[in-house]
Parts: structure tokens; C-alpha cells; sequence
């Protein structure tokens, strides 16, 4: 038996409990891992809730982790026993000591990569990746306009993005979050409380406005990101912390000067092992070479995990947050 995060039902995070489970043994195809840490993402909120409905209940929330794989099943060619792993994506279960996991979905973690990085970096990490890679190719002398540039996907895709040569802007909602923009690629902190960042992305741009907008704000930003977009600009529609967007007429996107707009996902953008490990390679190799720092700015016992989300979903934490199973 271990021990693992179960929801019985959707709701707040009152609905998740700590309790005993049997992880099994590990089936064709398949991998047990131990996990040293577990990443903590906003889709667990939206799991949690049923914005993203889980395919079954109960289930085990968590989309991320790092470990070391202590058995594997039949067929199995991707990992060995002992290996140190990490993984981000369907299917969720990583709010456990233990589980098990189709091995395709497991990559190796580098050996200057701790565990806690790990798993504070697959998911926010490789979706920065398809990001600034796959929904608009980011390069050198491209103005961008980053949501929540203080969020954990925000501060490695400020990052990534100065490494490529852009000028960033980046929404935040205090001083504080500024400042640590700032401190890893942010050009522009702005301050969406006090200044309309449309205005600002405007000014910024000398009236031009910005080649691509990445949102995972939601019903807040939708509009104003819209505006802040130059023609044929990109609009990355990627997560909704404030709601969903309501449905919209697509001759806005002509209006406004034939915009392009995309709501992808990470899972698509993976789907494929082949794709899967360049994601990883990328992300490894920025993070080794020091082009993007991984800091975990906050750990919770996994057992914890309802104190988690409350401080994630008030917009207490910055950055990458990791769950430790103990």
C-alpha cells in the first residue's frame, strides 16, 4: 500500500483526501515510479473543480512528477529500474508516493537536474516550449506579451523567450511580482491592478502592437489581449485562471486586422514520444546551460495538498511549487 491525494467529487479543495492505496503492479507497457517530488499546476485546480472533467471518479489528481523507477512491466524499453524519471501529462495520478504509468510517457532526468526541479519544470516547462516553439515561432526582434509573467509557466517563458531575442512584456498583479518578472527576462512588468495592459502593449510597441499574445488568463484578458496584437498576430489562448471565454463572433479576428488565434495543449503537443523528448531535450538543455533557472519558490507535504491549492488559486505562490511525498 501507499498513500495518495483521491477526490470522490468535484469542489473545493475540501474535496480531496488523503488516504491508503493499492498502486498495483506494473502492466504491459507500463512503469511503477517512486516519486521524490510532484509538481503542482493549474490544471489540477480545473480538474479538481470539473473545468476539465476527469475521465472517472474517484481518481487521483496530478499531472507532474520526478522519481526513480523501482519496477516495469512487460515490453517495456524506454526506462529501466533505477532510473531517475520525470514526466508531465495524461494521465493524471501523480498526487501519490507511488504509481504506475505508461513508461512511453517517462523521460530520463539529467543527472544536473535535482528532483525537485523536475517536477517543477516538465509541465510549465515543456508547455513554455510549445509555446514560444510550435503556436508562434518567437524570434530575435519580436515584441510578446506574456499573462501572468510571475506564474510558473510565466517565469520560465520570460526567460526562454529573452534567450531568443525578444522584448517581453509581462502582466503582474503586484510590486513584488514585478520585480521578480523582471529579474528573469521581463522587459515591461506591468501592473494590470493599476495600468491597462492593452494601453501599455500599445506604447510599448509605438502603436504596432505586439506579434503574440500567451493568455492563460481567461474571460479577464481575452478582449484586451485581442487588442494588443499587431496584424496577422497570434492570439495563445492556454489556460483560464479567471473563467472561460465566452463565445465570440470570428469576424473580430478579421476586424482587428486578420488575427491568427490557437488554444492548444500540451498533450497534443506530445502526444508523440518523438515529440515528447524534443520537448525535453530543449527544455534540459536550457536549463543546463543556465539560459533558464528552475527555482522552486514554494514546498508543500503532499499531504498538504488542499493548503496547496488554496494558496495557488488566492495567487500566493510565484513560480514552480512542488508537493514532497514524504
Amino acid at each position: 500500500m501507499t498513500k495518495a491525494i483521491r477526490i470522490y467529487e468535484t469542489g473545493g479543495p475540501e474535496v480531496m483526501r488523503w488516504e491508503d492505496v493499492d498502486p498495483g503492479k506494473p502492466e504491459s507497457g507500463e512503469a511503477l515510479v517512486r516519486h521524490e517530488a510532484v509538481g503542482l499546476n493549474f490544471i489540477d485546480v480545473y480538474h479538481r473543480t470539473g473545468v476539465y472533467p476527469l475521465s472517472s471518479l474517484p481518481a487521483t489528481l496530478g499531472m507532474e512528477g520526478s522519481g526513480i523507477v523501482e519496477e516495469i512491466g512487460e515490453g517495456v524499453t524506454e526506462v529501466t529500474v533505477g532510473d531517475r524519471v520525470a514526466y508531465a501529462g495524461i494521465p493524471p495520478g501523480a498526487y501519490a508516493r507511488v504509481r504506475r504509468i505508461p513508461a512511453h510517457r517517462l523521460v530520463k532526468l539529467p543527472d544536473g537536474i535535482s528532483f525537485e526541479q523536475g517536477a517543477a519544470m516538465m509541465l510549465q516547462g515543456m508547455t513554455a516550449r510549445y509555446l514560444l516553439r510550435g503556436c508562434y515561432d518567437v524570434k530575435k526582434g519580436d515584441t510578446i506579451l506574456i499573462h501572468a509573467a510571475a506564474g510558473g509557466v510565466g517565469l520560465i517563458a520570460c526567460q526562454w523567450a529573452k534567450h531568443l531575442g525578444a522584448t517581453v512584456i509581462g502582466t503582474v498583479g503586484s510590486s513584488e511580482k514585478a520585480d521578480l518578472a523582471r529579474a528573469h527576462g521581463c522587459d515591461h512588468p506591468v501592473l494590470y491592478k493599476d495600468e491597462d495592459f492593452s494601453s501599455r502593449a500599445r506604447e510599448i510597441t509605438d502603436g504596432k502592437g505586439v506579434d503574440a499574445v500567451y493568455d492563460s488568463v481567461g474571460q479577464a484578458t481575452f478582449t484586451r489581449s485581442l487588442d494588443c496584437l499587431r496584424p496577422m498576430g497570434m492570439m495563445v489562448s492556454f489556460g483560464q485562471s479567471s473563467g472561460s471565454v465566452p463565445p465570440f463572433d470570428l469576424g473580430e479576428l478579421a476586424a482587428r486586422g486578420s488575427l491568427f488565434i490557437t488554444r492548444p495543449s500540451l498533450m497534443a503537443y506530445t502526444a508523440d514520444r518523438t515529440d515528447l523528448l524534443d520537448h525535453a531535450k530543449d527544455l534540459f538543455e536550457l536549463v543546463l546551460n543556465g539560459a533558464v533557472k528552475i527555482e522552486v519558490n514554494q514546498t508543500y507535504p503532499l499531504a498538504e495538498a488542499a493548503r496547496a491549492h488554496q494558496d495557488l488559486e488566492a495567487r500566493r505562490t510565484t513560480g514552480s511549487t512542488v508537493l514532497i511525498p514524504g
